[in-house]
């Protein structure tokens, strides 16, 4: 089955500005985009459009001013768009079947609705199977850097940290770009070191060697399978979430893993993906792991 990219479009610039990053993207990887537009009847208590043709023709209104924008800046891409019958949940998640990617606005903080990073966005993103990039706008152009490298969070052991290595890679390769792997550590506290880990630890040389080492074997699959990608390795002592923001005022995009984790009230992101989606300046992706 052929993949495409999906955005998701709400008549904001934010989405718009998402919808102008994933056409980019799909030109770079030779996809097509689809847009989708959610939209489903519900009469509203307001005296605003109540009439239901109204409504439908509104939502279809926002569509095609989408698409007209995207096609008029990039007129060699594929571009389909479609109005989706549902709510913008489970609108966008019902096109992963042939998702290379979904692509959705970001305003940052803030809960707003639509196809923005707020309630809704948080939830397609938890929900996920596919890659998630929320794009944040600047004037309604996508807030991204012409030039810089695709900085990735490397954590865990190397199953964990695949999937955002590989999509981070195949954009850099697809780009023309360099990688920047980031591995960030904290000192255990004592009860934390076993006689296992410390052994590990003083054959790699010390803490930083161990953690140094550790990144290098994580990378090496996808340095031979993209042998043409500079690739960046960096190690640092502090959280996670602290490290890749200071970084990531340079990247073309931030790419972050994401472990499937449910709450009390469904599935929900882990606090790096969290921090990244909310701080970061740059478009970031979000990678469910297996």
């Amino acid at each position: 089955m052929s993949r495409e990219i999906v955005a998701g479009v709400d008549g904001s610039p934010e989405s718009l500005a998402a919808a102008d990053w994933a056409a980019r993207e799909a030109l770079h990887r030779g996809l097509p985009l689809r847009l989708a537009h959610a939209w489903r009847w519900e009469p509203l208590d307001l005296p605003l459009v109540q009439d239901r043709a109204d409504q439908e023709r509104a939502a279809d209104e926002v569509l095609r001013e989408a698409e007209a924008t995207v096609a008029r800046r990039h007129p060699d891409l594929t571009l389909t768009a479609d109005v989706l019958p549902d709510t913008p949940v489970a609108a966008l998640l019902a096109t992963e079947s042939r998702a290379e990617m979904l692509v959705i606005g970001s305003r940052g903080h803030g809960a707003v609705t639509g196809f923005l990073l707020g309630s809704y966005g948080q939830q397609i993103i938890a929900a996920a199977t596919r890659p998630v990039v929320a794009v944040r706008s600047r004037d309604g152009e996508p807030a991204e850097p012409p030039v810089g490298d695709v900085l990735v969070g490397q954590l865990g052991s190397p199953e964990d940290s695949a999937a955002a290595l590989g999509f981070a890679f195949e954009t850099a390769a697809a780009r023309g770009a360099s990688v920047r792997a980031v591995r960030a550590w904290n000192l255990p506290p004592l009860y934390a070191y076993s006689p296992a880990s410390m052994r590990l630890a003083d054959e790699a040389g010390g803490l930083v060697p161990y953690e140094e080492k550790a990144l290098r074997e994580a990378l090496a699959p996808w340095r031979e399978r993209f042998p043409e990608v500079p690739v960046t390795e960096h190690v640092e002592l502090g959280s996670a979430g602290q490290v890749l923001l200071s970084g990531s005022g340079a990247a073309q995009l931030l790419v972050v893993g994401r472990r499937a984790r449910r709450g009390a009230v469904g599935p929900r992101i882990g606090s790096v993906a969290h921090a990244a989606l909310h701080l970061a300046p740059c478009p970031v992706a979000v990678i469910p792991q297996g």
